[in-house]
């Protein structure tokens, strides 16, 4: 039987806020701030976009894989938006849904507090819901109002369902059903 060194013993009982939810929340903090600094806010949300895009397919082929149905209707699209996030510790919740948009607001970021000055993680939240909702309903065009990452006390996140040209679609992104 081995006795562990003193030494090592009073390492290993530090209490240093280290686990691996919260490293990799820093992981991805840094990844994200590293890009916005050489690349731009712009090309890093690019990159976190297409990331995004792939979590946004594999999450939908799961929700409806799990509900055993080829394509989710406009209610279930919000459902699975505000469960997803619930299941990653966000707060997500429906203001409001009708034909034409899905209004969702949220209390806490899945990043925590990691997140604020990174707004180029927040295409990850663009890209799952646009990428779910334009998947099952064909088209979706999201647009961060209000966002944690900016500083906003939380989330204003508006998933429109058809295309308009109006002033409040102006800064969204649109996806498409592939």
């Amino acid at each position: 039987m081995s006795t562990i060194e003193p030494e090592r013993a009073s390492i290993s009982g530090l209490d240093i806020p280290l686990e691996r939810d919260l490293f990799l929340r820093n992981l991805l903090r840094h990844l994200a701030g590293t890009l916005q600094e050489v690349v731009g806010l712009d090309e890093a949300a690019g990159f976190v976009s297409v990331v995004g895009q792939k979590v946004g397919d594999e999450l939908n082929d799961s929700y409806t894989s799990a509900l055993a149905v080829q394509h989710l209707t406009r209610t279930q699209v919000a459902d699975v938006l505000v469960d997803l996030k619930r299941r990653i510790q966000g707060d997500f919740f429906v203001i409001e849904e009708d034909e034409d948009r899905i209004v969702l607001g949220n209390r806490a970021c899945p990043f925590g507090g990691k997140v604020v000055g990174r707004p180029a993680l927040c295409m990850m939240t663009s890209n799952v819901f646009g990428s779910i909702a334009a998947q099952n309903l064909g088209y979706a065009k999201v647009v961060l109002e209000e966002t944690i990452a900016r500083g906003d006390a939380g989330c204003r996140v508006v998933v429109h369902l058809k295309p308009t040209r109006s002033a409040e679609q102006a800064d969204g992104r649109e996806y498409f059903k592939s």
